[in-house]
């Protein structure tokens, strides 16, 4: 009984992470701008990443199986946030987006490309 409700909640989770990945790899292809971009890429993607391992987890049932899909979560957690960081960083040193799209710059002050603004 236990294992036919983990299987169909793991199914559940099999099929919303999918769907969550199929709307990042959409998002990055249909937003216009980089930053859109970025935040289809990582958002909607980690979370159906780490739905897919849920529901693999709740399938497989292994110790062995169970520490290896928590050790790609917590690279999946610790690296994409990095990578967006990273991505955003980098389009606005090179002027690759549209400065009209932020609400706040904080970069602004630093001087151009966003570095460190005066002598240092």
């Amino acid at each position: 009984m236990i294992g036919t409700i983990a299987d169909w909640l793991g199914a559940g989770c099999l099929v919303a992470g999918a769907l969550l990945a199929l709307a990042a790899g959409i998002g990055v292809l249909r937003f216009p701008d980089t930053l859109s971009r970025m935040h289809a890429a990582t958002k909607p993607q980690v979370l159906g990443v780490l739905l897919l391992l849920l529901g693999i987890m709740l399938r497989q049932r292994s110790r062995a199986d169970l520490g290896m899909i928590l050790l790609v979560a917590v690279f999946q957690l610790a690296t994409a946030p990095v990578a967006a960081q990273m991505i955003g960083r980098a389009a606005y040193r090179a002027g690759r987006l549209d400065r009209g799209l932020l609400d706040a710059d904080e970069l602004a002050e630093r001087g151009p490309g966003g570095g460190t603004a005066g002598p240092g």
